[in-house]
């Protein structure tokens, strides 16, 4: 199987790097600046789970000859992504999309066909260094895939043979579309709640109103997802719940910390579209929607400030 991971920033590259170190076919679409440093460099990765240091193939224009694309790419960089990629996607090549939220799965399949787009989500603390290499933050590197139609079935078993020589946490999901919907319910509350607030959880919920905001702001989350059909499990509620209301918790949100950085945000991807879904279904999402506005005014002013 030959794969292709469109970028090789933080998360493709070191995915990408665990599948390379394992002995899978994996080339990176790159812009020319990442394009030199994988020349010089290679990819390098420092990791709890293991440092890795290759010799990477790179290409910097799509081509045929590829059985799986990953895309990694910001939400806000999508449309550019699927043009990208589009010359690699023969009538064979299935895509992996390993974005935040949902709505990158619609726009994927108007582009290439439900039947050719995977289910994939993964957590990963992990960052880019101006120098090239990708650091992984903590021992968390969890990855989970999935098809959405029988005839994808196939390439996820291939895809769970290359992963699993890996030292990723990695799961082969019956379910990916209810997992993705779990975790969609679960960050849109945390990037809400903590963008909102410029806070961590602990912060948050030590607050006299901050418990109760945080389970009102995950209720509009929830009630969305079950009016779109994929209601969170028990389990899964209870999870992210522990999580949201843990008074000891330093847990933000990636959007958190690009705001704070004064960088570009997925408020539209996340927040926003949670917001879209919840209103045609007639519900009620004030917090959500105080929660895009603090974003879409923050997007404002950074467009301000940059001329």
């Amino acid at each position: 199987m030959r794969i292709l991971f469109l970028g090789a920033g933080a998360t493709g590259g070191y995915f990408g790097g665990r599948l390379m170190e394992a002995g899978a076919d994996v080339t990176f679409l790159v812009r020319p600046r990442r394009l030199a440093q994988l020349r010089e460099n290679g990819l390098v990765v420092e990791s709890p789970a293991g440092n890795i240091r290759l010799p990477a193939q790179t290409i910097s224009k799509a081509r045929p000859g590829y059985d799986l694309v990953v895309l990694t790419s910001k939400a806000y960089d999508l449309d550019g992504a699927i043009e990208a990629i589009r010359p690699a996607m023969e009538p064979h090549t299935l895509v992996m999309p390993l974005l935040n939220g949902l709505n990158h799965i619609d726009l994927l399949d108007a582009a290439f066909g439900r039947e050719r787009v995977l289910g994939g989500m993964c957590h990963i603390p992990i960052t880019l260094e101006p120098d090239g290499t990708i650091r992984h933050l903590s021992p968390v590197h969890r990855l989970a895939f999935g098809a959405r139609s029988p005839g994808q079935e196939a390439m996820v078993g291939r895809l769970a043979e290359a992963f699993r020589p890996t030292p990723v946490d990695w799961r082969r999901s019956d379910a990916i579309m209810q997992d993705l919907w779990e975790k969609f319910v679960f960050l849109a509350t945390l990037a809400g709640a903590t963008c909102l607030m410029r806070a961590p959880v602990r912060a948050i919920v030590s607050q006299p109103g901050g418990e109760g905001f945080l389970r009102a702001l995950f209720a509009e989350a929830q009630a969305t997802a079950l009016a779109e059909g994929h209601p969170p499990s028990p389990a899964s509620v209870t999870d992210s719940l522990d999580q949201l209301t843990d008074k000891d918790s330093a847990l933000t949100a990636s959007m958190m910390r690009d705001v704070v950085r004064g960088h570009r945000v997925e408020g539209e991807h996340i927040i926003g579209d949670m917001v879209r879904r919840g209103e045609r279904h007639g519900l009620s999402m004030t917090l959500m929607s105080l929660a895009l506005l603090h974003l879409r005014a923050y997007e404002a002013e950074r467009l301000r400030r940059a001329g």
